[in-house]
């Protein structure tokens, strides 16, 4: 019998869980295959988040002119027949997973079959394609970023697979454990899922799941204390400035061998609590996160220890996280903020008056001058806090300026 996750592969856009800004029925991607205007396009996002599944309801609908290729395995000569296929079949559509796999020259070679629209690609990856893929192929491509499945997501679709698949009833707790067991890729729950209905109703407990999954059981107790309850309160902890309590969750989300989780989740915090409170956090952060993805459990958790205790132990400052915030809601909110002319490199030839100033020419290095469109004069995105000297000294700078 084929597995589980194969049997019940999405067959059409419906079915995909959790990508609605994409295939639901405003998405772009509906809209191309609905208005037949299918262009190049690269999905990325994490393993297990429905991009293959995407890639493969698209083929379906091309039977005679549609072709898969893998980066890491396939090799120029099998790109080449795909590309000498367009002669026969206009729009041929090619699927190349692990796209950042392909080395530079393979990339060029399907340039002007891009170009030309004879050959669409759509491209799958999980690697951030903004660094990893040649510019050249990303100016040919639209670029759409997977979202993460929703845990409530994927215990909806695993109560709907075990009724239509016919299995056994399984408790709501041991279906939550494989949501965060499978670190909520589809496959792998899907797969823990098919494992579990085989054991005996009296072998349904955390403990034997946690066991045949292959992951050690943490603490989940009946009032619904889950990974994502545990990781929250690690990032609360840090942001109080309780390195004990930080400690305690930091051990508690280690018993699940998550590392890449774990060390995102840190990273965030230099940048969005601790951030100009003490700017030289950041890096130092960084740097424990990558030793600990290099050393590998049980060794991670002592850059890992180190990291919390640095971070909560830090002067706090949500200054940035507030600042980029508000810009970003602005833009959603007005429009057509045209840059000052004078602040434009293309307008400097011919210009006298109103033209840019230098600021390292003038005292100080600073010259009076508007850099912020017209609609937004006046308007104050960054407000330094007083947690930490560092900031205080660039409120004090930036007050001296105001003067």
């Amino acid at each position: 019998m084929k597995p589980l996750a194969f049997r019940i592969r999405p067959e059409n856009f419906d079915e995909i869980v959790g990508q609605n800004h994409l295939v639901g029925k405003n998405g772009i991607i509906r809209k191309m295959i609905d208005k037949n205007m299918l262009s190049s396009f690269i999905l990325y996002g994490p393993a297990g988040c429905g991009k293959t599944s995407i890639a493969k309801i698209i083929e379906a609908m091309y039977p005679l002119s549609s072709f898969s290729f893998n980066a890491s395995t396939d090799n120029k000569a099998k790109l080449k027949e795909i590309a000498d296929s367009t002669m026969y079949h206009e729009n041929t559509l090619c699927i190349i997973d692990e796209i950042h796999r392909m080395n530079k020259n393979t990339q060029d070679f399907l340039l002007p079959f891009m170009e030309s629209g004879s050959l669409i690609v759509i491209g799958l990856t999980t690697e951030n394609p903004y660094s990893t893929i040649n510019p050249a192929i990303r100016s040919r491509c639209h670029i759409y970023r997977m979202n993460e499945i929703k845990k409530e997501d994927l215990l909806s679709l695993l109560l709907n697979t075990i009724k239509k698949e016919n299995l056994k009833e399984i408790p709501l707790n041991i279906l939550e454990y494989i949501c965060v067991a499978s670190s909520c890729e589809v496959r792998s729950a899907l797969n823990m899922l098919e494992v579990v209905s085989m054991l005996d109703d009296n072998e349904l407990t955390i403990e034997k799941v946690a066991e045949i999954v292959g992951k050690k059981a943490f603490q989940i107790d009946l009032e619904g204390e889950y990974y994502y309850d545990i990781a929250s309160a690690f990032i609360k902890s840090i942001r109080g400035s309780d390195p004990d309590a930080a400690i305690h969750y930091l051990a508690r989300l280690l018993e699940t061998g998550d590392l890449e989780f774990i060390t995102r989740r840190l990273l965030c915090s230099a940048y969005e609590d601790i951030g100009l409170g003490n700017p030289n956090v950041g890096p130092r952060v960084y740097a424990a996160c990558e030793a600990a993805l290099k050393l590998g459990l049980p060794e991670a958790r002592l850059p890992l220890a180190y990291a919390t205790v640095d971070l909560a132990t830090s002067p706090k400052s949500n200054s940035t996280y507030l600042a980029i915030n508000e810009a970003i809601d602005d833009l959603s909110k007005l429009t057509s903020m045209k840059i000052p002319p004078h602040i434009l490199n293309r307008e400097l030839k011919g210009m006298k008056e109103g033209s840019y100033k230098y600021p390292h020419d003038y005292e100080k290095g600073y010259v009076k001058q508007q850099y912020m469109p017209d609609e937004l004069l006046g308007k104050t995105y960054y407000n330094p806090k007083d947690t930490g000297q560092y900031e205080r000294a660039l409120k004090e700078f930036m007050t001296n300026l105001k003067k």
